[in-house]
């Protein structure tokens, strides 16, 4: 590997103290110094995942460094008066904690240069335990200041920090967190970087009213306000923090990538660093050596072919837009405006509803970064008989919905829910950020309001069961994964759930028949699960497919059916121990039927890299093949 081609080494390892809240020159000219370094590596480094196709977050952890190296002098300083960790809310600005983790010895330089790679221990966010010298987890917003505020209890005499954002402060948790840490007196600062800036846009503009000053105010915290570029007042006010007793929030206002040219003050700068962008920045600031990296440096090519399923790829979680929007354009516009409401949660472009968003603006809110509020209004909307609320998500944050979707089921609301980034998926974004937990969606009782859930395989039985399920009443969960998938072929060679294909609620597809027994799967599972059933059957083992879309419905022909072979095998993406494979083993004893029975999924933290995850899991075709012989005998 080659060396890292910036100079870390120049990294210099002042001390201040907060007592004295002004910067001597010599400190001043240190601590710009140190930012644009670390500006520069982490501008090279994120880029290293872009141009591999891992993706990650560039705009984030390079807007924080200024406040990350102050505080480093700071605990230099006097480590005994803090808990010396860069405590972050924003688990996409991780490539902060890997350059720290650097600085300080515990990770190599040219490890950073693996970036979101396979096997590398740098995920898209940071996981306890994983990388040397990351100190915490962190991933879904508003979960680390509540986190912090009990870090801090248990350090009494110690003033602990949290890196926040304008982003997270929108979520409910850190309301709760401020009122613990009002009420409680608890010595905790944050440092907000407040750049106006989110995936879908600008809060300023979708949330109009939404003040973090404001807000964290009406709590009864202190509140200060700077420009976070401005070093000498960056300093002055988090010396005012430190030196004042208990919660103390310090806003740093501050554009989105300042001086990244292309960049500064667009929301295109939260994601990684374009490979030329990088490039043109990097050789403007004489890096050269790091820009020829960047330039040589390929896409790997996923070396898997898979039998049974087209090359062309399409992506699920942008076909649910298209297929409501094709819905919607058959209603009348008074029916849409009075019948339907979308509600976002700054994630329309990851979900599909941007779609919906264009073509129908009218029947469109953009509810910012609250999952919880924004999925009970889109299912209050739907409490009344002919309305319904839909709702779109990452499946990771479906667990942060569930009481909200008990109620919703409660009061009998009709609500079509999109998850999107199910499973593992083929996603550097890694263990915080699998969707692995969904049947929890499905906790009512046998009497309760309908409820049912879906994973479509392909392009083609989204399409069909966007539009077989959509006027149904009730609660309807589709979920989809981040990465493209292919089309499912028949024996002939034809798109099986193209053409005349009609979906059917609850109704499995038998993709495959066989008699040595059957493989279950489902979503981005089914074409490698095909894949593997086609290389058995190649080795004369005459083992089936089903394709289970409806997942917490018992399809009592199909369940006869595979029940009397000699085997059954469900292969899933969802976490192991909550999955279909757990019910599917009970459904099947309940009826005495009792095949060979064993089930595969997720199981253990993520590695890394895109198609790397599913090997990872032991849930590859290779690891299918292997887990039908072994309970085959």
């Amino acid at each position: 590997m080659a060396a890292f081609p910036i100079d870390l080494g120049a990294y210099q390892r002042i001390s201040l103290d907060p007592s004295t809240p002004t910067l001597t020159d010599e400190q001043r000219k240190a601590i710009k110094a140190n930012i644009q370094l670390c500006r520069d590596a982490i501008v090279f480094f994120t880029a290293t995942g872009a141009a591999r196709g891992v993706g990650g977050h560039t705009g984030g952890p390079y807007d924080t460094v200024p406040e990350v190296m102050l505080l480093d002098a700071i605990f230099r300083g006097a480590p005994d008066s803090y808990v010396p960790t860069f405590f972050d809310e924003a688990g996409h600005r991780v490539g902060t904690q890997y350059l720290m983790s650097t600085l300080n010895g515990d990770l190599p330089a040219e490890q950073l240069m693996n970036y979101r790679a396979a096997g590398s221990h740098l995920p898209g966010h940071p996981e306890l335990g994983l990388t040397p010298g990351v100190k915490f987890s962190s991933g879904r917003l508003g979960h680390m200041w509540p986190y912090v505020n009990g870090v801090a209890l248990a350090n009494p005499g110690k003033a602990v920090f949290c890196l926040g954002s304008d982003g997270s402060q929108q979520e409910g948790n850190d309301a709760e967190a401020a009122r613990l840490a009002v009420a409680q007196h608890i010595n905790v600062k944050l440092l907000i970087d407040d750049n106006d800036v989110t995936i879908a846009g600008n809060p300023s503009t979708y949330l109009p009213g939404y003040s973090v000053k404001q807000t964290l105010a009406g709590h009864g915290l202190k509140v200060l306000e700077c420009n976070g570029e401005d070093i000498d007042a960056l300093y002055a006010n988090i010396c005012e923090a430190i030196n004042h007793p208990g919660p103390v929030a310090v806003i740093l206002k501050r554009p989105m990538c300042p001086g990244i040219e292309g960049l500064e003050g667009s929301n295109h700068g939260h994601d990684v660093i374009s490979v030329p962008a990088a490039i043109k920045y990097l050789e403007a600031r004489s890096h050269q050596a790091a820009a020829d990296i960047l330039k040589n440096t390929a896409t790997p090519k996923n070396p898997n072919t898979y039998t049974g399923s087209t090359d062309k790829m399409d992506a699920n979680r942008k076909v649910f837009g298209s297929a409501v929007v094709e819905i919607l354009g058959a209603m009348s516009e008074t029916d849409r405006k009075n019948n339907v409401l979308v509600v976002d949660s700054d994630l329309e472009g990851s979900c599909g509803l941007n779609t919906i968003h264009d073509a129908h603006p009218e029947i469109f809110i953009s509810g910012g970064i609250q999952e919880r509020g924004n999925l009970s209004a889109a299912a209050g909307f739907g409490m009344e008989k002919g309305k319904q609320g839909i709702f779109a998500t990452f499946s990771a944050f479906l667990e942060m919905c569930i009481s909200e979707i008990t109620m919703a089921r409660l009061n009998y609301s009709n609500l079509l829910c999109h998850f999107s980034h199910a499973g593992i998926d083929d996603m550097a974004d890694n263990t915080c950020h699998f969707g692995m937990n969904n049947l929890f969606a499905d906790n009512g009782l046998e009497d309760s309001h309908p409820t049912n859930i879906y994973f479509p395989a392909d392009a083609n039985q989204m399409r069909a069961c966007v539009k077989s399920i959509f006027n149904d009443p009730g609660l309807r969960f589709i979920f989809s994964t981040r990465s493209k998938v292919p089309m499912i072929l028949d024996t002939a060679g034809n798109e099986m759930f193209a053409g005349d294909y009609t979906f059917t609620s609850g109704k499995d597809d038998i993709v495959r028949e066989g008699t040595a027994g059957y493989v279950v799967a489902f979503g981005a599972a089914l074409y490698r699960a095909l894949d593997a059933v086609e290389k058995l059957k190649a080795d004369g083992i005459d083992v089936g497919l089903i394709n289970k879309g409806t997942l917490n419905v018992v399809d009592e022909e199909t369940l006869a059916k595979i029940g009397s072979t000699p085997m059954v095998l469900v292969v899933e993406s969802f976490n192991r121990r909550t999955g279909l494979g757990s019910r599917m083993g009970s459904w099947l004893l309940e009826r005495g039927l009792t095949p060979k029975y064993g089930y595969i999924g997720t199981h253990i933290e993520g590695g890394g890299g895109l198609w790397e995850q599913f090997p990872h899991q032991g849930i590859d075709s290779t690891g299918i093949v292997a887990k039908a012989k072994e309970l085959l005998g």
